[in-house]
């Protein structure tokens, strides 16, 4: 039994939420100057063509996110979670930062576009290890009882990380058009966010040092459940076993990652694009009108977390494709209007399927693979969806719209995966209030864990074939003392 008090808890869940925030940071800044981007690095490309080509940026740091999973995840499996975190927050500042001096295409051409695309591969390999470990590690950290409320406030980083570079961006476009004129942000204010990622990386380090491994891992590793075994499912694997055991499990996450990425990175990455170009709007309006409805959703998380450990993250999950399918049409209907008030309302009608498929993932995702390779498995599953699915999502949606002219395209697209998705999780064994698969249970205080080992033989929600069996006897003999004594 892992006793796991509170404060640790706080602890290590602040220093992995870190990393996503600047994950999603960099995210808000390249989506929202996407259109100033487009000026920058392809001046000299018809505008669809251009603004194509930067979308295609934001595309190939996803392509290469399942390397850097299948390289990162396996070495996370083998050494330890918070050494691997550490390296991927890293890499994730460096390269943003890099960014903010990169030469533009009216000092070198087109050329210019290459080392961006570089960059963006770089973060995309160091995130290919970031969502997975960082949702591994959180849900290893967390009780059983409370892990969708826990591990949930990973993505809260996430969507606050996105509405703090909106903010950047709207902030930048402010100051440097009231010093500079119109153009200031082709010319030089684009750089300014970028390099803002320096500082606020150096930070986020700093918390990646303090936060200890996994008790789930060490437990793991103590029982010897992290040696290689090609022929025990429990034990660590590298790719082709991970494959090899878990392929229907990575198909059901890999649809669900998909659901949840193609409706979040509609509303985040896509949206400047989408409201500049097909609505009509500012690029400051654009870059604002996400912010309050970010914030207010990123808010609500913890609370669809905490849903999930009441009703189970499969009722969620379904929840989530009912209102998908529901609302994303009205709220892209909503959205031409282009008033403000408007733009609001849709925008929060698209976040509601979004918090009910984000909320229970970070719980539910690493929940369906045991403990030895949790990691490299999460990475695999997904980083593939993720790179195929979720990026590529700005890109497909625009191309879309220009195939057909038709402007619901995106919201189409969405419900697809959504339905998709839904399917898969009708096969998915429940995972809420449950021990992780290879791992002992998790409780907060000493009373709860006596509690549950005295019931646990009569206890549904748990099955002893999936732990480390010695550690959990030698517990039941250690809490049976305690209570004799």
């Amino acid at each position: 039994m892992l006793v796991v008090k509170r404060s640790r808890i706080r602890t290590a869940i602040s220093g992995t939420v870190v990393g996503n925030f600047m994950e999603w940071f960099d995210f808000g800044i390249y989506g929202y100057l996407a259109v100033t981007m487009t000026a920058v690095f392809t001046q000299g490309l018809p505008a669809e063509a251009g603004l194509l080509v930067t979308l295609f940026g934001f595309a190939v740091s996803f392509l290469v996110r399942p390397l850097g999973g299948a390289v990162l995840g396996p070495i996370g499996d083998r050494i330890g979670r918070q050494k691997v975190l550490f390296l991927t927050m890293t890499m994730m500042a460096v390269s943003t930062a890099l960014i903010g001096v990169l030469p533009t295409a009216a000092q070198i051409g087109l050329w210019a576009i290459i080392p961006l695309y570089l960059l963006k591969m770089i973060q995309g390999f160091s995130t290919g290890g970031e969502y997975a470990g960082a949702s591994t590690y959180v849900a290893e950290f967390s009780p059983d009882r409370r892990r969708g409320f826990w591990s949930s406030w990973l993505d809260t980083g996430s969507y606050i990380g996105f509405a703090a570079g909106a903010s950047t961006v709207a902030l930048t476009t402010l100051v440097v058009e009231s010093i500079s004129g119109a153009g200031a942000m082709v010319d030089y204010g684009w750089r300014i966010p970028f390099l803002i990622a320096l500082p606020l990386g150096v930070v986020a380090i700093w918390f990646r040092l303090r936060i200890p491994e996994t008790p789930a891992y060490e437990v793991a590793e103590s029982s010897g459940e992290t040696e290689a075994d090609g022929e025990d499912p429990m034990a660590r694997h590298g790719i082709v076993g991970i494959f090899r055991h878990f392929w229907r499990q990575i198909l059901v996450a890999m649809a669900i990652v998909a659901a949840t990425n193609t409706a979040g990175y509609a509303l985040t990455s896509y949206m400047p694009t989408y409201l500049e170009k097909d609505v009509g709007v500012s690029n400051l309006m654009a870059a604002m009108a996400t912010v309050p409805v970010l914030i207010v959703m990123a808010a609500c998380l913890p609370l669809v977390g905490r849903l999930s450990d009441h009703v189970g993250r499969k009722p969620v999950y379904l929840a989530a494709v009912a209102a998908t399918l529901v609302l994303m049409v009205p709220a892209f209907a909503v959205m031409q209007i282009g008033e403000e008030w408007a733009i609001l309302i849709a925008l929060a009608m698209v976040a509601v399927p979004v918090a009910l498929w984000v909320g229970p993932s970070a719980a539910a995702l690493p929940a369906m693979f045991p403990t030895a390779s949790r990691f490299g498995a999460m990475a695999i599953a997904y980083n593939l969806s993720v790179s195929l699915f979720g990026g590529t999502t700005p890109l497909f949606s625009e191309w879309l719209i220009q195939l057909t002219g038709n402007t619901f395209m995106p919201a189409f697209y969405i419900m697809f995966f959504a339905v998709v998705a839904g399917a898969a999780v009708l096969t998915m064994p429940e995972s809420a209030r449950r021990p992780l698969i290879g791992s002992v249970p998790t409780v907060e205080t000493r009373a709860e864990a006596t509690a549950l080992v005295a019931e646990q033989d009569a206890n549904p929600l748990i099955d002893t074939s999936t732990m480390p069996l010695d550690i959990l006897h030698g517990e039941r003999e250690r809490a049976t003392a305690s209570a004799g004594a």
